[in-house]
């Protein structure tokens, strides 16, 4: 790494104290880029990573609220507007305990390249708030979103910025948050992407990260002459990511053997799928945020308080949250013979990961590539309300995949322009960057 880009990286940890995952995903882009700015003097003069790194807008604003036995409850709300050099503010907004104003920076900035990736005309931005769905009432829920629409309205639009579902954020929580602007603006915009089939939504939105990652570790497989067919999956997570990743998985012929939650793990030697698959559908509405009732219902091997990244598999794809998969985890799946780790998740692997995956030459790529499906479908959610015009799922589906093989080729020749042949991270990071610097360098001081 440069003197230049360590001492961006110096800076940024300086100016944003206790944020270890905006720092991480700083250095992990800033440590591709090194080639870029060799290359291209003018980013440098421009201050283009200084800039970028910054975002546009950061809102921070308290969300009262009232329970059902009238006490009333304070929550934090936050909208990270990052970028907007090639389209509107778009990303997801989280509700849940962990959200600190630093894991939404870390978001945000993965989302600008991510949506970039997508080549859709769309910037990055993230929000959400510590308030916990989980075990709170439909009322409680309802009054909450109220609340924090209440207040982000004013900031939001479908030519401003166009939130969208996250961890803790489903189709309740967007169907009472678009209900609110709705009230608050007397209009119907496309303002959200989830949204509810029978009022602008897109068919297979919410399977479309999983879809998307899948299609995107086909390709990898491809790489080497291979495909999904015959090949043992370990999966992370049981929500909406690794729902969709465990549908498309089957459907290509691979078997998943692994679930997990914040309880531990499940073995289904005889892989997750069928009834299985729809029973996935359950322990997500529960708000139990366990596995462990996956294994009692279907016979499956339970290991609390572990990862499941210790199975025997050919390909792994992490889908739960960040950091969740690390070095020593890194290192079991190498020694186990695994050929591929796509992320379906936002940074799930640490740095010390990467290195060892890249060191071993296993096929692997970074969120911010292949989890690009999700938005991806939600920018064409926005389309399809601009056009006043659904399109049918086979139509979403076909546009998605192609949407996923672009990436994947977009990262695969980058990679090689820029003398890294195979390094997905390069190739997504350097990708990414250029477009948006390019934009930003053509719009001015901005």
């Amino acid at each position: 790494m440069s003197d230049y880009t360590k001492k961006i990286i110096s800076e940024v940890k300086a100016k944003n104290p206790s944020e270890p995952e905006f720092h991480q995903a700083v250095e992990e882009v800033l440590e591709s880029l090194d080639i870029v700015l060799e290359r291209h003097p003018e980013y440098r003069s421009a201050r283009i990573l200084e800039r970028m790194i910054e975002p546009e807008r950061i809102i921070i604003f308290r969300v009262p609220w009232m329970d059902d036995q009238g006490e009333v409850h304070v929550n934090r709300g936050y909208r990270i507007e990052m970028n907007s050099a090639i389209g509107p503010y778009k990303g997801g907004l989280r509700f849940h305990p962990s959200v600190t104003l630093g894991i939404l920076k870390f978001l945000a900035f993965e989302q600008v390249f991510k949506n970039s990736l997508t080549t859709l005309p769309m910037g990055g931005g993230k929000g959400g708030s510590d308030f916990d769905p989980k075990g709170k009432s439909d009322n409680e829920v309802m009054r909450f979103c109220q609340s924090f629409m209440t207040e982000l309205y004013r900031h939001i639009g479908p030519d401003t910025d166009v939130p969208a579902g996250d961890i803790g954020v489903g189709a309740r929580e967007i169907g009472y948050l678009f209900g609110q602007y709705k009230r608050l603006k007397n209009e119907f915009t496309g303002v959200l992407t989830g949204k509810g089939l029978n009022w602008g939504g897109s068919l297979i939105r919410p399977e479309a990260t999983g879809f998307g990652a899948v299609y995107f570790a086909q390709e990898m497989l491809k790489t080497r002459g291979q495909d999904f067919a015959g090949k043992n999956v370990a999966v992370s997570g049981f929500g909406n990511v690794a729902w969709g990743a465990v549908i498309k998985i089957n459907e290509l012929g691979g078997k998943v053997l692994t679930l997990s939650g914040p309880d531990g793990f499940i073995y289904d030697k005889d892989g997750v799928s069928g009834e299985k698959i729809d029973y996935m559908l359950k322990l997500r509405a529960s708000a139990l945020d366990a596995v462990e009732p996956y294994a009692k219902q279907f016979k499956a091997e339970f290991f609390p308080g572990k990862r499941p990244w210790s199975v025997k598999v050919d390909v792994a794809m992490p889908c739960a949250t960040q950091n969740e998969l690390d070095g020593n985890d890194a290192k079991e799946l190498v020694k186990n013979g695994c050929i591929c780790v796509c992320e379906g998740a936002n940074m799930p692997t640490t740095i010390e990961g990467f290195k060892i995956f890249n060191d071993a030459k296993i096929l692997y790529s970074p969120g911010k590539a292949s989890n690009a499906g999700g938005v991806a479908t939600s920018g064409l959610e926005m389309t399809q309300n601009s056009m006043r015009l659904p399109w049918i799922r086979e139509e979403v589906d076909k546009r998605l995949q192609q949407i996923m093989k672009n990436i994947h080729d977009t990262c695969v020749q980058t990679a090689e322009r820029f003398g890294t042949p195979g390094n997905y991270v390069n190739g997504a990071n350097i990708a990414g960057f250029l477009k948006v610097a390019d934009a930003m360098l053509d719009q001015g001081l901005v």
